[in-house]
């Protein structure tokens, strides 16, 4: 990506080369236990529990003040939320406090914005945030609900059995013991039961989604349930529609500051409050997204130098931008 206007600053995505970085981290001594290669430990289902209750709590702890800032650079690096057709439908995974959700509410007054996280303590921040919001009709056309992606799948009310045809039972034998949510977990959330795509008996969905947003998001996911979780998001993505991804890049500032012990995965780090994060290099998400059928359209490092303002030192970010589509069906 070339310079680009972030709000009222200059953001650029190429402050410095990642291949440049990569060299200076594998030749550092003191950082060798980062290229290590890792034997996990199963810890059986607990992590399902274990992943949802740090997030609950991590959001409890964070619920006074704004933790996040709106992340309206979005729209300039996902152009495509704001060039949309009207009405289009948007599934925001792993929605956290509303900071992606409420500029791209923002953006087009038409654009239906569904959401989902694990945490319920995330969701009511959301909520809060776009119910506060002034713009009109922005939290008439907000719909969140509770669910762990990787784990339960997407509700059958996005998407039922025949709108995702026959790819979702397809991919699923490569997964045995994934569980299938038949049911929507939240009352209040409006369903759009005049898509095209159910049948006139079976008006039982909202017909899939338009686009898909993961945004730092996948990283959170445990990294042996990333195919499920991508497998989800392409079975109930309609065709042509884009899944919009960002997430933290391989030797970014974030990985480098994790200590060994802090290692459970190789690329994989717990933190100390119990929530967990992956760091992508491009073959890692190429690999995962053509998997299940993703047409790749962009993949890149971001890699951006920001100034900790109190200790003026320089802080080098790597995120992964990406953007793939569902192939449309002949």
């Amino acid at each position: 990506m070339s310079k680009r206007n972030w709000v009222a600053e200059n953001y650029y995505s190429k402050d410095f080369e990642w291949d440049e970085l990569r060299q200076e981290v594998e030749n550092d001594p003191s950082l060798q236990y980062h290229l290590l290669p890792y034997t996990k430990v199963d810890s059986g289902n607990q992590d399902d529990v274990q992943d949802s209750e740090a997030w609950d709590k991590f959001h409890a702890r964070h619920s006074t003040g704004k933790f996040f800032t709106e992340r309206r650079y979005l729209l300039k690096e996902f152009p495509e939320l704001a060039s949309c057709k009207d009405f289009s439908k948007v599934l925001e995974v792993g929605c956290g406090n509303g900071s992606t959700a409420l500029p791209i509410l923002r953006e087009k007054e038409s654009t239906i914005l569904y959401a989902c996280d694990c945490s319920t303590e995330a969701l009511e921040r959301a909520k809060e945030i776009i119910n506060a919001d002034n713009s009109i009709s922005t939290k008439h056309r907000f719909h969140s609900f509770q669910c762990d992606f990787s784990t339960l799948g997407f509700p059958m009310w996005l998407a039922c059995n025949t709108c995702r045809g026959s790819f979702l039972e397809k991919q699923f034998l490569g997964f045995p013991g994934v569980k299938i949510c038949h049911s929507s977990r939240e009352d209040n959330c409006k369903i759009d039961i005049n898509s095209p795509s159910c049948s006139e008996e079976n008006k039982c969905c909202i017909g899939g989604v338009d686009f898909i947003t993961l945004i730092f998001t996948l990283s959170a996911v445990p990294l042996d349930r990333m195919p499920t979780a991508i497998t989800q998001c392409f079975s109930i993505l309609k065709p042509g529609g884009l899944l919009l991804f960002r997430d933290y890049g391989l030797y970014d500032m974030t990985m480098l500051r994790f200590e060994p012990a802090q290692r459970v995965g190789y690329r994989e780090y717990l933190r100390s409050d119990g929530t967990r994060s992956y760091f992508f290099c491009l073959n890692s998400v190429r690999n995962l997204m053509s998997a299940v059928g993703f047409t790749e359209l962009e993949l890149e490092y971001c890699c951006v130098k920001s100034v900790n303002r109190r200790s003026g030192k320089i802080m080098r970010r790597v995120w992964v931008h990406g953007k793939f589509q569902k192939p449309i069906c002949d």
